[in-house]
Formats: structure tokens, C-alpha cells, sequence
């Protein structure tokens, strides 16, 4: 990016008072581009300014950007409403439409969204961020954008017969309003992926709260390779274990740029917990999200690390089977309570059973924990007389570097209150309360969500705003002089589950996004920080005037769905922040997949392999022997064939996506049906269909895991379910590795997943047939 011209003049904003250049028009009800109805039945509290009629002062803008924004402005404009009584969540349709395909972008939970199409505004989902509808009257394009007027922000949502309604909500009962000329921004481009960078330049200028991607400078990790500690730990993470796992790369040949250590390195616990100690043998995501922070530095796994230990010559040993062995133990233990819980909502009385398989399951996985050897981190900077910087993540950052000298970059995780449950009040010096949270009622209709749940029946112990300034300041300082060069922040929205007393949702992000985009630019280089679970406008309109880099999909599981994510998201979080695609596993079943689009995706490419599971052949082929990649230039956007089609369910659409290189373009396509949003279901359905057998049985066939196309080789399949009888017979073209899924053990076949060898037939045309009977 260029650096702006220091001398440039001031600019003045002048009205377009021609005619010709009036695109919109809203009378009799009917909301028109260039004379072509958009909208009917458009009520009559209902308005519009065009954006050069807008009263604005220029604001702190690059000129180039200003001029580019001025001369567009007669294509676009603001809807906005007007209500008798002041209400802090106030619902107005904007009027109708039927028979027009459109393309949007939804919040299907609070952190994530992505697309959906239609050709009604009653097909919209809940939370619809923006949508992009096709006039091929003109061979145009026009985008409605909910935005932020005041301190209310908006969303669309369904309405019957075709109706478009809009949703301002402030996120708080003591702030209100009853009018808005501004909660909806209208733009018209002969450009689907134009009319997005035209669109959201207007809204930089007009709301003047972000910044545009081109005005910022990105993570220095973009163009290279990682590895990310999640999936190999999840919180288990420890010192000797993220050492052996980088080596590991080094070892294959595929040197780390850079280094995220995830979710397991903070100081956590549990109210009622002793204040000042670690909560101990956590494992799984979701047991840690009702935890506090109770210091702002590591926590003792990483503190007691002694630094040189692993550069000696006899390092402290490390078995790379037993975060496997946890966190198998802990999905065990995890099961074992879903059984009781809906055993208790179905009136079951007697728990006894499922108490004792639980309590057995902890004490198991006690037992492994004590098995430790503290050897991995020896010593302590508490007793110990040596020097500080001997010890703890200092030390470990410093050796990491001195044996691996091409990792330039080491993350860390945190939430955006700290932990998932916040800071633990009286445990620092900063200022924490305890706030309940309250869901808003566009989320009603998203997705559940674990860590919703989780963190609803904790609450969060809220800095106060007065305070996020300190707060992030003091964490980042912290980090940066131990050797941290970055931070991944996940749950930017659980700000508005708490801003009942603190001035609404948009005040309090406002507080928070400003002492983390300062502490950003004083700790970590400016840049140096990706953002994630913030797919909402909320984040995108206050929280990016300093962040450039965000994750465009959600976590890593159902790869089609995951692209889906990614392509679309991009679209218009690629004008404003950096898209990421987030982490896979190069070992996976739809590695390959993976890899094909994050070749082509134009940011970095990083892996969460677990110690010792690594295809090297495939990641060489992404990655130059150095750690750097041959990364695109661009942002990897879905091709307009597939713009307003449905690339999950349509049972007919590739999807497809491009990007361009330094001399050439590339496009890649993608088989992602089978898989996507149900709105009936309220979730992401799964490539393949569970079927329930029995009571309890539910089994589904995936196919060869040798074949791209693993469920395309099977030919027929039946089930055989009675009293007498609970049989799945299929037949299979193809030979290899054929993998299916069971919750229940079939005779000779494992739990959870079964898996056999199949051989290629002559005789048969390939041919096999396969049964499993329960």
C-alpha cells in the first residue's frame, strides 16, 4: 500500500443536482432503480436521502479514497424509518419482493455467518448482514446493507408475503430511539464484486468509524506457513509438546513461519476455586468456558518452564499418544454427561448409573494427568532465586527461536474478555463484575451453540469500559515483552450479551474496540492480531480501524460447508479486513480438499496437525522448503456462475472460485453438495445423512477414503430394520479403504468408526458387497 500524501489538499464535497444521475426513486409506495421497481408495498414511514444529499464532513480518509467515494455517490443512498414511540429494538418492514433471485450473507450463530439465496424477501434468513439482488432489467446489480444510525444497529430479517423487514436494536432497555434517516444503505453496481468495494468505501466515509483493508498494513504472517497447537492439544498444550510439534515440521521439511499456541496457555479457574491456582485437567473446548481469568500472564504449565531445558542434550521426553489418549478420555466423559442431562429433561429419576460412569470417567482421566512428569518444565520461577527471564514463557519463546531460527512469528489465544468467562473479579488489579447475559431476539432463530450455552450459565466477568483501555494495554505489554509478536482473539461478539448497563451494544464495542485497536498499535506492531468469531457487522463497522486480518469461516469440520463460509464471506469482509481461512489438518480425510482452496484463498496457510500426523507430501505442496508460500494475490472470491445459485443443495451447482497470481489467473472448483444450512432444522446438516436404527443405533456410510469422491462409489444401500433384525446392506464400485460411521459396535467392527478393506474385483466390475448387522 502506498503512504498517504501528506500534502494533500482539502477536499470540499460538492451536491450532484443532476437529474440524469438519480438512480433511486422512492414514491407511491414503490422504491425504483433507473425505473425499475425494487421494492412494492414500501410503507409510508418509510424514506430515502441519496448519499450526496447526506450532511457530512470529510473525514480522516485518504484523498484518493474520498475523490473515488464523491464521484460514485449518485448510485447510492439510505433508507431509513420513522416510529411514534421510542423503543431500544423497533422491527419496520422495508417493503416487498418476489420473483428476484438475491444473494446474502446471514449470522446462523452469533459468531458465524454465511450465504443464502432466494428470490423473495421472505426467503431471508434471521441476522441477514447484507443483500445483493440481481435487476437484469438493467444489468445491474443493487445491495441493501443494514447498518448503524446512533446507537442502535441493524439487521434484516423475513417477512411474510415478500416482505423485507429491518431490525434496529440498541442491545439495552434504557436506550432508545423512534427514527432513523440512515439504517440501510442502497447501492447499484454494473459489478457484483465492484458494488461490494463501492459500497462499503461509502460507508467508511459516511460512518467513519473503519477503515478499509487498503488503508491498513497486514499481519506479516500472510504470505506463510504455520501451525496452530488447537487440534494437536486442545488444552492440553504444554511447553514440550509445542516444541516437539514445530520440530516435527522441521524435521519433514516444511519449516513454521509461525506459531499459534491456542486456548490451554492462560491462568484460568472456576468460581468457587481456590483464587490464586490453576483450574487442573481441563481438556475440552467446552468445559473451560464458564472459567475466569485470575492473572494476566501464562499459567503454570508455561511459567514453570526452564529455559535451555530443551536445548540440552537430554531434553524432557514427550509422548506424542497422550493428548490423544485425554482427549479421547475427555470426549468419553463428555458423552457420558450429555446421557445424564437427557436423561434428567426425559423424567428420568434414578441418575445413579450415569453419576457412577461419570465420576469413574474423572477419576480415569485424573489418573492419566498424574502421570506428568514434571521433568517437562522443571523448576519453578516462584522458589527459584534465578533470574526471571530464566523462566516461563520468556525463556520458552527464546529457545524456540534459538533452535528454530526461521519462526519469525509466535501467537497466543484469548477471548476478547479475556477468558470465555471473562476476568475473575478481585483477582487483578483491574475492575471486574460478574454480568449475566441476555441473548438478543435476531439470535432466536441461529443455530445452539455450545458456547452460548456455556457462557449464558456463567455470565462474564466484564472489565469495566472505563478500563478495556488498561485491560488489553496490560495483557499485550505483557506479552509482547516475553516474545509474543501476536494475538488470536476469538468471541468479539459477547459484548452485546452484556451491554444492558453500559450504554447499549454499540457503546460498549466502541469502548472495547478502541483500547484493543490502541493496545494493538502500541504492543504488537500495529498488525499484529487476527480476529475471529466477529462475522457480524457489529465488528466490522467499530472494531477494524486498526485490525486488518479475520477469520471468513467458521471452525474447521464439514469442508464444503467450511468453503462455502470462506468464498462468500469474503466478499465483503475482504473490503475491510484480510479473509483467513483458518486452519486444517493435513492428515484429514478431506485434507486434499482443504489444501486445494487454501492454495488459492490469497492469505496464509496453517495447519493444526496433532505431534507425529502429517502428510508431507501434500504440504509441500503449498509450502516452499523456506516456510513461505506462492500466495495469490488477491482474495479468493466465488465466480458469478455461482453467485446467486447454491453450491450445498442446489444438487447442481460446482462451486468456483478465483484468484489471481502475479502474472495469470487460477480458478478452482469444488464438489460441496450434500452439506449446508437447514432452515427448518436450525443447523449445518453433515455431507451424509445419520439414519437412526432401533433405540439408540445411528449409523451413516461415507464411502472409499482412497477416492476424492468417497460417497460417490456407493451403488445401493438398504436398511433392514425390525424386532428380528437391524441390518445396513450396501454395495460398493470401487476398492480401498471403506469407512462408514456407528454409534453402536456392529460384530467385529470398533466404536464410532468402522472401517474395512475392500478389494477391486474383475470379475465383479468392482463390485462389492458390504453388511453390517447389529
Amino acid at each position: 500500500m502506498a503512504p498517504p500524501n501528506p500534502a494533500s489538499p482539502p477536499l470540499s464535497i460538492r451536491k450532484h443536482d443532476d437529474s440524469s444521475d438519480k438512480y433511486f426513486d422512492l414514491s407511491t409506495g414503490k422504491f425504483s432503480v433507473k425505473g425499475f421497481p425494487l421494492l412494492s408495498e414500501v410503507p409510508s414511514n418509510v424514506t430515502f436521502a441519496p448519499f450526496f444529499s447526506s450532511i457530512w464532513k470529510p473525514p480522516d480518509a485518504p484523498l484518493a479514497l474520498l475523490q473515488r467515494v464523491q464521484a460514485l455517490s449518485h448510485k447510492g443512498g439510505f433508507l431509513g424509518f420513522h416510529k411514534e414511540a421510542p423503543s431500544d429494538r423497533l422491527i419496520n418492514s422495508l417493503g416487498k419482493f418476489t420473483g428476484r433471485e438475491f444473494l446474502s450473507i446471514f449470522r446462523f450463530k452469533t459468531w458465524w455467518s454465511t450465504m443464502w439465496v432466494g428470490n423473495s424477501g421472505s426467503d431471508l434468513q434471521m441476522e441477514t448482514q447484507w443483500v445483493l439482488l440481481n435487476v437484469p432489467e438493467i444489468r445491474s446489480y443493487v445491495i441493501i446493507i443494514p447498518v448503524i444510525d446512533g446507537s442502535l444497529r441493524s439487521a434484516l430479517h423475513p417477512g411474510t408475503d415478500g416482505h423485507v423487514m429491518i431490525c434496529a436494536e440498541s442491545g439495552s432497555t434504557k436506550v432508545t430511539a423512534s427514527s432513523f434517516d440512515a439504517i440501510a444503505y442502497v447501492h447499484v453496481s454494473e459489478n457484483p464484486y465492484r458494488i461490494m468495494n463501492e459500497a462499503y468505501s461509502a460507508l467508511r466515509v459516511h460512518l467513519n468509524t473503519f477503515k478499509l483493508l487498503e488503508e491498513k498494513a497486514a499481519p506479516s504472517l500472510i504470505d506463510k506457513f504455520g501451525w496452530c497447537t488447537w487440534d494437536a492439544f486442545y488444552l492440553t498444550v504444554e511447553p514440550a509438546g509445542v516444541w516437539h510439534g514445530v520440530n516435527d515440521f522441521v524435521e519433514g521439511g516444511v519449516s513454521p513461519r509461525f506459531l499459534f499456541i491456542d486456548d490451554g496457555w492462560q491462568s484460568i479457574n472456576f468460581d468457587g476455586e481456590n483464587p490464586n491456582e490453576d483450574a487442573k485437567n481441563l481438556v475440552l473446548g467446552g468445559t473451560q468456558m464458564t472459567a475466569r481469568l485470575h492473572r494476566l500472564d501464562e499459567c503454570e504449565k508455561f511459567r514453570e518452564y526452564k529455559g535451555g531445558s530443551m536445548l540440552g542434550p537430554h531434553p524432557p521426553s514427550f509422548d506424542p499418544k497422550k493428548p490423544k489418549m485425554l482427549i479421547s478420555k475427555a470426549i468419553e466423559l463428555e458423552h457420558a454427561e450429555k446421557d445424564r442431562d437427557k436423561a434428567i429433561q426425559s423424567g428420568v429419576t434414578d441418575l445413579s448409573a450415569f453419576e457412577s460412569k461419570i465420576q469413574k470417567s474423572k477419576q480415569e482421566l485424573d489418573v492419566m494427568f498424574c502421570g506428568d512428569e514434571k521433568s517437562v518444565s522443571t523448576g519453578s520461577s516462584g522458589s527459584c532465586s534465578c533470574k526471571a527471564d530464566s523462566y516461563g514463557m520468556r525463556a520458552f519463546t527464546r529457545d524456540l527461536r534459538t533452535k528454530f531460527k526461521g519462526l519469525d512469528d509466535i501467537y497466543v489465544w484469548h477471548a476478547l474478555c479475556g477468558a470465555w468467562g471473562g476476568v475473575r473479579p478481585g483477582a487483578t488489579h483491574l475492575n471486574s463484575k460478574i454480568i449475566p447475559c441476555k441473548l438478543s431476539g435476531g439470535l432466536d432463530g441461529t443455530m445452539n451453540d455450545l458456547a452460548v450455552v456455556k457462557i449464558i450459565e456463567g455470565g462474564i466477568g466484564l472489565v469495566q469500559p472505563d478500563q478495556a483501555g488498561d485491560f488489553y494495554d496490560s495483557r499485550h505489554s505483557y506479552l509482547a515483552s516475553v516474545g509474543i509478536t501476536g494475538v488470536k482473539v476469538d468471541g468479539m461478539h459477547t459484548l452485546e450479551y452484556v451491554s444492558e448497563e453500559y450504554g447499549g451494544r454499540v457503546e460498549l464495542a466502541k469502548s472495547y474496540y478502541k483500547g484493543l485497536s490502541d493496545s494493538l498499535a502500541g504492543n504488537l506492531k500495529g498488525s499484529g492480531l487476527i480476529s475471529s468469531m466477529q462475522q457480524c457487522n457489529d465488528f466490522f463497522f467499530l472494531g477494524t480501524k486498526q485490525m486488518s486480518m479475520g477469520g471468513v469461516g467458521d471452525d474447521f469440520w464439514l469442508q464444503g460447508v467450511h468453503m462455502i463460509h470462506c468464498a462468500y464471506d469474503s466478499m465483503w469482509m475482504g473490503q475491510i479486513i484480510q479473509p483467513d481461512w483458518d486452519m486444517f489438518q493435513s492428515d484429514h480425510l478431506c485434507a486434499k480438499f482443504h489444501a486445494g482452496s487454501r492454495a488459492i484463498c490469497g492469505g496464509p496457510v496453517y495447519v493444526s496437525d496433532s505431534v507425529g500426523g502429517h502428510d508431507f507430501e501434500l504440504l509441500k505442496k503449498l509450502v516452499y522448503p523456506d516456510g513461505t508460500i506462492p500466495r495469490c494475490q488477491h482474495f479468493a472470491l466465488p465466480t458469478r456462475d455461482c453467485l446467486f445459485r447454491n453450491p450445498l443443495f442446489d444438487k447442481k451447482t460446482t462451486l468456483k472460485i478465483w484468484n489471481f497470481n502475479k502474472h495469470g489467473g487460477v480458478i478452482g472448483a469444488f464438489n460441496c453438495q450434500g452439506a449446508g444450512w437447514d432452515p427448518q432444522e436450525k443447523r449445518s446438516k453433515g455431507f451424509v445423512p445419520v439414519k437412526k436404527l432401533g433405540n439408540s443405533i445411528k449409523f451413516a456410510p461415507i464411502g472409499l477414503t482412497n477416492m476424492f469422491n468417497s460417497g460417490g462409489i456407493i451403488q445401493e444401500l438398504e436398511y433392514f430394520d425390525s424386532e428380528a433384525e437391524t441390518c445396513v446392506k450396501i454395495e460398493v464400485k470401487g476398492g480401498g479403504n471403506f469407512l462408514s460411521y456407528s454409534n453402536a459396535s456392529p460384530e467385529k467392527c470398533g466404536f464410532g468408526k468402522l472401517s474395512l478393506n475392500l478389494p477391486w474385483t474383475e470379475a465383479a466390475g468392482g463390485i462389492s458387497e458390504v453388511a453390517f448387522l447389529f
